[in-house]
C-alpha cells in the first residue's frame, strides 16, 4: 500500500486549511482565487465535500504552494 492510498478528503483539508493560515489568506481570498464561494471552500477544509483536480490547482496556485504539499 503506497502513501496516496492512505490520503482522505479530510487529510488534504486540513492541510489545505493549516497551510492557508500560516501564509494568512483568508477563506474568502482563497475562494477569490479558486473562483468558488467561501462556503465551498469551508467544506472543502472541513472533509466534507469531494472537489475537481482544478480547483486543486487554483487552490495551491492561490497558497504559493504544488499540489504535492497539499496532498502530503
Amino acid at each position: 500500500m503506497n502513501n496516496m492510498s492512505m490520503i482522505t478528503l479530510e487529510t488534504i483539508g486540513r492541510n489545505i486549511a493549516k497551510i492557508r493560515a500560516e501564509k494568512g489568506v483568508s477563506q474568502e481570498d482563497l475562494a477569490g482565487i479558486a473562483e468558488v464561494n467561501r462556503g465551498y471552500i469551508s467544506r472543502i477544509e472541513n472533509g466534507h465535500v469531494a472537489f475537481s483536480i482544478p480547483v486543486l490547482l487554483k487552490i495551491a496556485q492561490g497558497l504559493k504552494v504544488s499540489p504535492d504539499k497539499l496532498l502530503s
